[in-house]
């Protein structure tokens, strides 16, 4: 690595230390290999969230294309993110569609535009989640569909899992992502609920839903996280683990989003490492085989694309492994109580 890519490396990182402690924890569990180029990447889509929240969606979106296009062409404009991104895009032969179909999501965001249904549920978390399931999977020498499938499904129950943490302080913040026909099959009336958000048995009954929804994308995605390259298996696995018990918190408050925001504990994430991890990394069931259909066009993206790149999947041991994850999250929890 030359001077000036180490320097926009660098750059990248600090970015992540400023405004993501949680992808900076989670690039940890990551071998070398994935950790810098996934850092290159996040910054990338950091950048890309911010110029959409300034500049509105549809000028924003424009000038992001304009941008990618150049990172493509090779001609990155004089950031750090955007060049350590083109080279990322060009060392794994990214395809152009997951960046742009996640900058579409960010627009979507950023014209507050609401979901009639599921399906269009799961189109919005597919571009703003399942496209950075996609790329992470890329960047890990994964482009086979079955395992790319696991990778968007994760995206999408982990964004299924941020929404239903976030109902409460969205809709005090003018947003609203549940399914508008199941607030009316409830007998919920969104704008009712937007203008006074409180909690309901029939509010919790769509909680359900949204979990249950959130859960069955969990079980088809971790038979490939069990498939992935064994360095990286720890990490995604720990994520997958983490995101899922954030449902589980909000199951416990009674289906309740609204009058506080579900924590997950320190103590309780190390509990949930410890048991779930072993399991989850060993590929014990067969890969699902399904697609969620509004990500098709991510996984025809990515087998379409030429592929130069070699898939290193050095061994490492896993009870060890195990014990690493667990430890450096206990470190993590200690600083956390330091803090507080």
């Amino acid at each position: 690595m030359s001077d000036s890519e180490a320097a926009d490396l660098a750059a990248c990182r600090a970015m992540l230390r400023d405004g993501s402690r949680s992808f900076d924890t989670a690039a940890r569990l990551l071998p070398r290999r994935v950790r810098d180029p996934a850092i290159a990447l996040y910054a990338f889509c950091r950048v890309a969230d911010d110029t959409i929240d300034g500049d509105g969606g549809a000028s924003g979106l424009n000038h992001l294309r304009e941008r990618l296009a150049l990172a493509y062409a090779g001609r990155p404009v004089a950031s750090p993110a955007d060049r350590a991104f083109a080279r990322v895009a060009a060392r794994f032969a990214l395809p152009r569609a997951l960046p742009e179909a996640l900058l579409e999501g960010f627009a979507w965001d950023a014209e507050g535009r609401r979901y009639a249904g599921l399906a269009e549920l799961r189109a919005y978390a597919v571009r703003v989640a399942g496209t950075v399931g996609a790329m992470m999977a890329v960047l890990m020498g994964v482009r086979d569909p079955a395992r790319l499938a696991g990778a968007i499904d994760l995206g999408v129950a982990m964004q299924l899992s941020n929404i239903a943490r976030d109902v409460g302080e969205d809709a005090r913040a003018g947003r609203l992502y549940l399914p508008l026909n199941w607030l009316c099959q409830a007998g919920i009336d969104p704008g009712t609920f937007m203008a006074a958000p409180v909690h309901s048995p029939a509010l919790a009954s769509v909680m359900r839903r949204l979990l249950d929804a959130a859960d069955a994308h969990y079980r088809r995605a971790r038979p490939a996280i069990a498939r992935l390259p064994v360095g990286c298996r720890f990490g995604i696995g720990a994520a997958s683990l983490l995101y899922a018990e954030i449902g589980r918190e909000v199951a416990r408050r009674g289906h309740d989003p609204v009058s506080g925001r579900a924590v997950v504990r320190g103590s309780r994430k190390l509990q949930v490492l410890a048991t779930g991890l072993p399991g989850i990394v060993a590929p014990f069931s067969p890969l699902s085989g399904k697609t969620v259909p509004e990500g098709a066009f991510l996984i025809d993206a990515v087998t379409r694309a030429a592929w130069r790149g070699r898939q290193p999947s050095p061994w490492w041991n896993i009870p060890e492994r195990v014990l690493w994850v667990i430890d450096l999250f206990g470190r993590l929890e200690q600083r956390e109580n330091a803090r507080t």
